[in-house]
């Protein structure tokens, strides 16, 4: 909107500036023109009546003209021409003159025959080289020979330069303050709207808090009023939610605890296999529900941002984790393998203490739940710039495209190998807690078949 008000601006000068320029100078120009030629006009008469007059002063007067004109500039010249019997008859004597006579022409004939004046400027556009004046001389009404000038245009030339170049000039200098005059302009007037800009991009980036100052003209206030009341109104609604969730969550965590034992209580006295089937099965919704509430509680804690992110080694956080979870997937025959994080490499990142644990406990718990028995789940760590890339692939059934744009929706469950179903909100908590750091996730092929989990994570800046 800057370069657009910008332009606008200098748009508007710069017309006004042709209206006022353009015209003034083609005045200009013609002024120029036509004193040029009444000057020289009058110049060329002058000497034609000397040339008529015929008398030793006036033919004397005749060549001092004529080379004063030689003497001014070597390419003006004056070119006299005597009447002669093919040209006409002649009365009086006129004057002998040293004068170069013209090449006979059309001019001159006109001149000689029927006593006309001629101006020939040489050039339809502006004018030419030379400014050529053909003037008769008549003594006692009878044209006895003609005056030629021949005028260089050269000096007019440099004088239309300097009147258009001036001009130019001018009007570059003018538009140069001008842009920079709209400039300033520009960013006073859309100061507010890029302040109320700022706001929606903090507002998108998770940032309630943010508000926009109430400046600018009054249009902008209002607007300014009209989005602060909605981000107060919005952040009120999103702190309510969020508390309701906490809440919930924990609330249900308690007797979700004892239902279960009470069920495991339940299978444990009963002989009936199906009765005993039963109360396994309710036993696994108790479990799945805890994983939902359990995730429930994560993601509200994550929205609320209550921990800012520090320097964590890596390697540290994924080998703990690792060893955690090689049992479970040592008793179903499924090997992990980490590559990339030797002793020379122990990459640091920037995350929220317990969000990094928590990533890889859903990704690590999600490519198990799709591994084949006997398949193998690969992590990798490598450092990228200011970006540490973590990569989780199993050897499961992969995922369609479809299926890779709905994979972070909330509650959207995949169905793995093992026929178990996860309650919706592990990758959705993955993504959450991942962006809250200023990482980005997404899901790849891996090669082979099977899913790969690529998170992209901010690296500590290295000192030293």
């Amino acid at each position: 909107m800057i370069k657009q008000l910008i332009r606008s601006y200098v748009l508007l000068v710069a017309v006004a500036i042709g209206l006022f320029t353009v015209p003034v100078a083609f005045t200009l120009t013609s002024q120029l023109r036509g004193d040029t030629d009444h000057s020289v006009t009058r110049e060329a008469a002058t000497m034609a009546l000397l040339l008529g007059n015929g008398d030793t002063a006036s033919c004397q007067a005749l060549e001092k003209m004529a080379k004063a004109y030689d003497a001014e500039t070597t390419k003006d010249k004056v070119q006299v021409q005597l009447a002669t019997k093919e040209t006409n008859g002649t009365k009086g004597q006129p004057c002998a003159t040293a004068i170069p006579a013209p090449h006979p022409d059309a001019a001159l004939t006109k001149a000689l025959r029927q006593g006309d004046s001629t101006t020939d400027w040489g050039s339809q556009f502006i004018w030419g080289r030379n400014l050529v004046i053909t003037v008769p001389a008549k003594h006692d009404g009878e044209v006895v020979g003609a005056v030629r000038v021949v005028y260089s245009t050269s000096g007019l030339t440099s004088r239309l330069w300097t009147i258009w170049g001036f001009r130019a000039g001018l009007a570059v200098v003018v538009l140069g303050v001008a842009a920079l005059i709209g400039a300033a302009a520009a960013r006073r007037i859309t100061a507010p709207l890029r302040q109320l800009n700022d706001m929606a991009s903090k507002f998108s980036d998770g940032d309630l808090t943010a508000r926009s100052p109430v400046t600018g003209p009054q249009e902008t206030q209002t607007l300014a009023r009209t989005l602060n009341q909605a981000g107060e109104r919005l952040e009120a609604l999103i702190a309510s939610q969020r508390i309701f969730v906490a809440d919930a969550s924990h609330q249900l965590r308690t007797p979700l605890t004892a239902l279960r034992l009470s069920l495991d209580n339940i299978a444990d006295g009963v002989d009936d296999e199906f009765v005993r089937e039963d109360v396994e099965q309710a036993t696994a919704e108790v479990v799945r529900m805890s994983r939902l509430v359990n995730g429930l509680l994560v993601l509200a804690r994550a929205e609320a941002k209550v921990t800012a992110a520090e320097p964590l080694s890596l390697t540290d956080i994924v080998a703990e984790r690792l060893s955690v979870w090689r049992p479970a997937a040592d008793e179903r025959g499924v090997t992990i393998a980490l590559w990339g994080s030797g002793a020379d490499d122990r990459p640091s990142v920037l995350a929220s203490p317990g969000h990094l644990d928590q990533v890889l406990d859903n990704v690590l718990s999600n490519a198990l739940e799709v591994s084949p028995d006997g398949g193998t789940i690969t992590v990798r760590t490598e450092s990228k710039g200011d970006k540490v890339v973590l990569s989780v692939l199993d050897e499961g059934p992969g995922m369609s495209d479809a299926e890779k744009s709905r994979a972070f929706d909330r509650f959207w469950r995949g169905q793995g190998l093992t026929g178990r179903s996860g309650s919706g909100l592990g990758l959705a908590v993955v993504k959450q807690l991942v962006t809250d750091d200023g990482g980005a996730v997404t899901l790849v092929d891996a090669p082979g078949g099977g899913l790969g989990v690529r998170l992209t994570l901010r690296a500590t800046q290295r000192t030293g």
